[in-house]
C-alpha cells in the first residue's frame, strides 16, 4: 500500500493540501482530486509496489504544464510506502480530523429521517440521530451515533458550540418543543425544521407568545431544503437539505473559496 497525500496546494487546485489517498494493487481508497492527477499519483504509487522504491516526490503543473488538467495552481504530492508507523500517524491524524468536524444531530427517524441519515452520514460531519423507536432506524450508517432515547432535552444540552439540528419527528408538538429548546440555545449554528410555510407561521406565533428572542425565530430554516423544488419524495428531500447542512453547518460564512475541483 502506497500513502499519497498533497503537501502543497497553491492557486487554483483538485484538492487541498493534507488529504491523502491509500493505493493498493487493485484498490484505492480517498482522492486526491481525480483526473489526470490523480491517475498519475495511482501509476506511480503502484509503479512502487514492484520496486525496491519507498518515497517519492510528484509536481504538477495544471495549465499549460505536465498535466492535460488546466485549472491554473501546482499541486506537490508524496507517495510513500505504508509502514506501521505512518500508520499510526495517519490514524491519529484522522481521528483528530473527525473530533474536530461539527456535531448534527438529527431528531427523528421517520421516512424523510431515514433517507438524511444516509446522504448525512456521507459529509464530514459528526451526526447523532435520535428516536425513542428502536425499530425505526433500520440499518443505519456506519459511523452515525445513534440515540434510542425519548429523553431529548438531555442529547440537545450535550451538543457542542457550533452545532447544527434537524427537526423531524412524527408528533407536531413535540417538534414544537424541540425547536423552541434549540432556538434558545445561542450555541447552535443552525436549526432546521421539516414542514410548510404554515406550519412555520404557527410555530412562530408559539415561540414569540413563549419569548423566544425574534432574532432566533427568523434564524429557524423552514421549510428545510428550500430552492423552489416542489418535490417530496424523501430522497429528493434529504439530497436538498443535504446541500442546506453544507452551506450553513459546513461553510456558515460562504467559505469563500472554489470548489468541484478544478
Amino acid at each position: 500500500m502506497v500513502v499519497a497525500r498533497v503537501t502543497e496546494a497553491k492557486g487554483s487546485t483538485p484538492r487541498e493540501a493534507g488529504v491523502f489517498m491509500l493505493v493498493g494493487e487493485h484498490a484505492l481508497a480517498g482522492t486526491v482530486g481525480g483526473g489526470a492527477l490523480e491517475y498519475a499519483c495511482v501509476e506511480r504509487a503502484r509503479a512502487m509496489l514492484g520496486s525496491n522504491t519507498s518515497s517519492a516526490r510528484m509536481r504538477f503543473v495544471l495549465g499549460g504544464g505536465n498535466t492535460s488538467q488546466c485549472c491554473g495552481g501546482i499541486a506537490h504530492v508524496s507517495l510513500q510506502k505504508l509502514t506501521l508507523k505512518l500508520a499510526v500517524t495517519l490514524e491519529r491524524d484522522m481521528a483528530r480530523a473527525r473530533a474536530l468536524r461539527p456535531v448534527l444531530c438529527l431528531f427523528g427517524a421517520g421516512h424523510v429521517g431515514r433517507a438524511l441519515a444516509h446522504v448525512l452520514a456521507l459529509l464530514p460531519l459528526n451526526l447523532i440521530w435520535v428516536d425513542p423507536r428502536a425499530q425505526e432506524f433500520g440499518q443505519p450508517p456506519a459511523g452515525v451515533d445513534v440515540r434510542v432515547t425519548s429523553d431529548w432535552s438531555a442529547v440537545m444540552e450535550s451538543l457542542p458550540a457550533g452545532s447544527g439540528v434537524l427537526v423531524l419527528t412524527p408528533d407536531h408538538v413535540l417538534d414544537a418543543l424541540i425547536t423552541e429548546a434549540a432556538l434558545c440555545n445561542d450555541n447552535l449554528v443552525y436549526v432546521g425544521l421539516i414542514g410548510s410555510a404554515t406550519k412555520r407561521r404557527r410555530f412562530e406565533h408559539a415561540f414569540r407568545a413563549t419569548g423566544v428572542a425574534e432574532e432566533r425565530i427568523q434564524a429557524l430554516v423552514c421549510p428545510i431544503g428550500g430552492r423552489g423544488i416542489k418535490d417530496k419524495r424523501p430522497e429528493v428531500i434529504a439530497a436538498l437539505v443535504a446541500a442546506e447542512v453544507v452551506e450553513r453547518l459546513l461553510h456558515p460564512s460562504g467559505g469563500g473559496g472554489e470548489s468541484g475541483g478544478c
